[in-house]
């Protein structure tokens, strides 16, 4: 395929990230081929990605691949890679819960799945992890509708709500809710919680590392000491949770933990692993409330949530995010019950993307 060609490709926010859907028979079944051409599509490597469709920061510089199910108990196949900015890397080592709000509405776009009146739902395989989520949403007369009500933190303005439920999410990366087989960790001198309910994290309290857990993004990036502090103990967590050597991926990701200072249930700082998270993503949002709900977890005597609910908010840098999660112990065995969201999407724009020479 030569840059001249182009490709179709559909352009949205899914929640608060931005990505561009793919088509997979639009793009080289050889998956190094795929990856030559997204990082020229996506214009990496480059800080500004000022030669493609990539926002300049991990958030807007991500993939979804999509096609009809092998399965036969789902309608489409999501996959989700995430694009580097200025490293020149494509990884599906990680799920993306945001882009994920985008893919029933683009099934719908391209035709893989009939839409229903007044809405639709779409059985999705997750193939970074092989679970499930089913995602609802507004369909009058078989035509998505984005325009909504909803409000997400991090985003401005409203959009049509996109139910998201997850099924089979704990341990689908690592083989357990808690896969270092505890519910804490010592690393580097740092108490933790490895965690994993989608998205393998590693819970820390911010003033077991001299922090307020206030910190805007920009002043946590800005620290190199602890840049440097946090990607040891990102290293030495990956080896307890069994993934090995994560250098070359985005996950495990770093959570700092503090008590909640505008009505949520916990407060929140995720590194990407480097970059900070401006909010929280989706499965790191379903991550965190696993992690801190069962009595015993670094996080849980912070959390400030009524007895037996399952409806969790949690405070990050723009705002809130608010999930339904319930973990239920049996003995020392911890099985996650339920994960759901809400999230929105917004059709951005529908055309060819032309990839950059080769350099």
């Amino acid at each position: 395929m030569t840059a001249g060609e182009g490709i179709r490709c559909l352009y949205l926010r899914g929640g608060t990230s931005k990505g561009a859907y793919f088509l997979a028979a639009d793009l080289p079944a050889d998956a190094a081929e795929r990856d030559d051409l997204l990082l020229r599509v996506m214009g990496t490597p480059d800080p500004r990605q000022i030669d493609g469709l990539g926002g300049a920061h991990p958030l807007t510089s991500k993939v979804a691949v999509v096609q009809t199910s092998e399965s036969g108990d789902t309608d489409v196949d999501y996959l989700f890679l995430q694009v580097g900015v200025d490293e020149a890397f494509v990884t599906d080592k990680q799920n993306c819960g945001n882009l994920l709000a985008g893919i029933g509405p683009f099934a719908v776009e391209r035709g893989l799945v009939v839409a229903d009146d007044p809405t639709t739902t779409v059985r999705i395989r997750m193939v970074n992890t092989d679970s499930v989520a089913i995602a609802t949403f507004a369909t009058p007369g078989g035509v998505v509708d984005y325009d909504g009500d909803l409000a997400i933190d991090g985003v401005p303005g409203t959009a049509g709500a996109i139910s998201l439920d997850f099924e089979g999410t704990a341990g689908s990366s690592t083989g357990a809710l808690f896969p270092t087989g505890h519910l804490t960790d010592e690393v580097d001198g740092i108490t933790v919680t490895c965690v994993d309910n989608g998205m393998p994290s590693v819970l820390m309290r911010a003033a077991d590392l001299g922090l307020s857990g206030a910190e805007n993004p920009d002043e946590l990036e800005a620290d190199a000491a602890l840049g440097d502090r946090l990607a040891g103990i990102r290293m030495h967590a990956a080896e307890l949770m069994g993934m090995g050597d994560v250098s070359a991926t985005t996950v495990p990701k770093l959570v700092l933990l503090s008590a909640p200072t505008a009505g949520g249930a916990i407060s929140t700082r995720s590194f990407l692993p480097k970059r900070v998270h401006t909010s929280i993503g989706v499965l790191g949002a379903l991550t965190v409330a696993a992690g801190v709900l069962p009595q015993g977890t670094v996080g849980h005597d912070l959390v400030e949530l009524a007895d037996g609910s399952a409806r969790f908010s949690i405070e990050h840098p723009t705002g809130h995010f608010d999930v339904d999660v319930a973990v239920e112990q049996t003995g020392d065995q911890y099985t996650v019950t339920r994960s759901a969201a809400l999230r929105t999407a917004r059709k951005i724009f529908d055309g060819t993307v032309f990839a950059r020479p080769r350099l």
